[in-house]
C-alpha cells in the first residue's frame, strides 16, 4: 500500500496572530500576543484530517502593550525567559475540529485541547495556496509553573489562573 506524500504548510506570520487573554483583578481583560514564532503543519489529506501541527514562540517577544508588564511576564515570576526562552506545542491528534497536543512552558509539558475551525483553503493572487485556521482553548497557567499572584485590598486575585488561547493562523503550502 502506497503512503500519500505529506505536504508541509508554513505559517504566514503577516496574516497570523498567536494571542492570549487573561482576567486582571477579576474585572478586566488583558490581551497579549507573541511577536516571534514559527509554526508548520504536515498533512497528506486536503481536509487536514491527518495533520500534525508544530508551534514554537520566543518568550522574549511577548507583547501586552505595556513594557513593565511585559518585563514582569518575562521574569521568573512568570515565564522566566532567561532560563526557558521558548514555549512549544506538538500535536498528537487532529479530527478536523479538535486539536490535542503537548504544550511545553518552563519545561513543564501538559496535554491541551484546542477547538479548531478551518476557515478554508484558497489560492491568493500570487498563486500561493493558503489555509486559514481559528483555534481556541483554555489552559491553567499554574499547571505550567506560572504561579505568581497577589491579592487586592478587596480580596480579589490580580491575575486569573485561566488563560484563553486565541490563535488566528494562515498557512502557506510549500
Amino acid at each position: 500500500m502506497e503512503t500519500a506524500q505529506k505536504t508541509i504548510w508554513k505559517i504566514d506570520d503577516t496574516h497570523s496572530e498567536i494571542g492570549f487573554k487573561v482576567k486582571h483583578m477579576m474585572i478586566s481583560i488583558v490581551k497579549g500576543h507573541f511577536e516571534e514564532y514559527t509554526s508548520s503543519i504536515e498533512a497528506s489529506e486536503e481536509d487536514f484530517g491527518d495533520a500534525s501541527f508544530h508551534f514554537s514562540a520566543k518568550i522574549e517577544s511577548i507583547n501586552t502593550k505595556n513594557n513593565d508588564r511585559d518585563a514582569h511576564l518575562k521574569s521568573d515570576d512568570f515565564f522566566n525567559a532567561a532560563s526557558y526562552p521558548e514555549m512549544t506545542f506538538m500535536s498528537k491528534s487532529f479530527d478536523g475540529n479538535k486539536l490535542v497536543g503537548d504544550l511545553t512552558i518552563r519545561d513543564v509539558t501538559k496535554e491541551v485541547s484546542l477547538e479548531v475551525d478551518l476557515n478554508g483553503v484558497a489560492v491568493d493572487p500570487y498563486g500561493q495556496t493558503k489555509a486559514g485556521f481559528e483555534m481556541r482553548g483554555d489552559i491553567s497557567r499554574k499547571d505550567f509553573g506560572l504561579t505568581w499572584n497577589a491579592v487586592t485590598e478587596a480580596g480579589s486575585v490580580v491575575v486569573s489562573d485561566k488563560v484563553n488561547l486565541i490563535i488566528d493562523a494562515q498557512f502557506v503550502k510549500s
